[in-house]
């Protein structure tokens, strides 16, 4: 088992490049199936989850080279339909293959997929559409199977109960090859579903409107080969943001998109966070008071609920009280017992927390467990802020979402070590 042991109390200072998204680099990949030619993916992150994605791929008959961070994929070997059940328990977004797989070989057949445990994500939404768009799904034995009636999926005119991502995703990409038009309201506006649509459409696909509500496929024929750039990881940027506040720390962020993050931007500033664009970055000056702030998550352009966690570690030095609603995932607040164990002053009622504040030197070093991603990146960053050594455990959940997390703090001067524990002891 492998932990992070992080010495608190180190202001972070110097620059940092953030990697491509983890979760537009998840569906670009299962896009590529739609392809029968070499894909060229560039800023591709190495972490466990785009591990697991390829090993998906690979598993249904691509061939893959990975190089630094550029991912070159063969779709034109492709022989299978279906997923081990093994795999699909290693990540949710296994299951975005479900759309691609069905429209161009006309069958699929996948498991319910596993992932962080942070509340209900079922996947009703994936199956209405896909089954109003033609497709026949049976359930059984812990499996979905899905048969495109005729052989082929047809447009149609879906509408979203709530703009849920990963199926707008996987109704954009099952719809690329579909005969007619599909339009998809109440679509989610993620800047992760504007690469995805960049990316269909240099494959020869006719997408449009995404990042808006409404998004119209024209389906076609064939889609052919592409190259394409991964946009930066604004939850990555958000994180990094946060950690340079409560170390009261001057960094300068490189590889960041602003645009994505008015949200956070906006409740770090109101926090008193310094931030200015600088040349190819933006420059962020956490402040000697953190000021309390009132947040909502909600779907984006609100805040994003993947930044909750790392904002309620910020907040718990705040000086006053500050109230955070959960209106994403009714089980998110699983990092909040171990902030506690930390020193914090949080107590939860549903899904509301209220955070009071106890500013500078309030968190002390501690053993902690990691529950899921995010909650990982909140521990990480209460323990710079904390006094003393806080020792990070089960850190394969924060290798999820985080390229090189460790390395890229002790650029910045943060004191953090990965460490496994062996029957011997600790190693490094």
């Amino acid at each position: 088992m492998e932990k992070y042991i992080i010495m608190g109390g180190n202001p972070l200072s110097g620059s940092v490049r953030i990697s491509g998204a983890k979760n537009a680099v998840l569906p670009i990949l299962a896009a590529s199936l739609l392809s029968s030619g070499l894909t060229v993916i560039y800023d591709v992150p190495r972490l466990r989850d785009v591990q697991v994605m390829k090993e998906v791929l690979e598993f249904l008959g691509c061939s893959i080279e990975w190089s630094g961070s550029t991912m070159k994929i063969d779709g034109s070997k492709v022989n299978s339909i279906e997923i081990s059940d093994f795999l699909m328990r290693k990540m949710r977004a296994s299951n975005l293959v479900m759309g691609p797989l069905l429209t161009k070989f006309g069958s699929a057949k996948v498991s319910f997929p596993g992932g962080c445990a942070i509340g209900s994500r079922p996947m009703d939404l994936h199956l209405k559409g896909l089954s109003i768009m033609g497709a026949v799904i049976e359930e059984k034995f812990g499996f979905i199977e899905a048969v495109a009636s005729g052989g082929r999926l047809k447009g149609s005119e879906i509408c979203f109960d709530f703009p849920s991502v990963g199926a707008t995703e996987n109704l954009m990409m099952a719809a690329v090859l579909a005969e007619g038009k599909t339009v998809i309201s109440n679509a989610a506006k993620e800047p992760e579903i504007v690469d995805l649509q960049k990316f269909l459409n240099n494959m020869g696909a006719k997408v449009s409107g995404a990042g808006t509500d409404v998004i119209i496929i024209h389906g076609v024929d064939e889609l052919t080969a592409t190259e394409h750039t991964v946009i930066p990881d604004r939850i990555e940027a958000g994180t990094f943001m946060t950690a340079a506040a409560i170390t009261r720390g001057n960094i300068k962020i490189e590889n960041i998109h602003l645009r994505h993050m008015e949200a956070i931007v906006a409740k770090l500033k109101d926090m008193g966070v310094k931030l200015f664009e600088e040349d190819f970055g933006v420059r962020v000056i956490g402040p000697d008071v953190i000021k309390p702030v009132d947040i909502k998550t909600m779907p984006y352009p609100g805040f994003p609920t993947d930044m909750q966690p790392q904002m309620m570690a910020l907040l718990s030095i705040a000086q006053g009280t500050s109230i955070i609603s959960e209106n994403i995932f009714e089980n998110r607040y699983k990092h909040v017992d171990e902030l506690r164990r930390m020193g914090a002053d949080i107590k939860v009622e549903g899904r509301i927390a209220v955070i009071k504040g106890k500013n500078k030197g309030s968190l002390s070093g501690t053993f902690v467990n990691t529950s899921d991603l995010r909650a990982g990146a909140a521990l990480a960053i209460a323990g710079l802020g904390a006094e003393d050594a806080t020792i990070v455990d089960s850190i394969y959940h924060i290798d999820r979402g985080y390229e090189n997390f460790e390395q890229k703090l002790r650029g910045l001067g943060a004191k953090v070590i990965r460490v496994t524990e062996t029957n011997k002891g600790m190693e490094k």
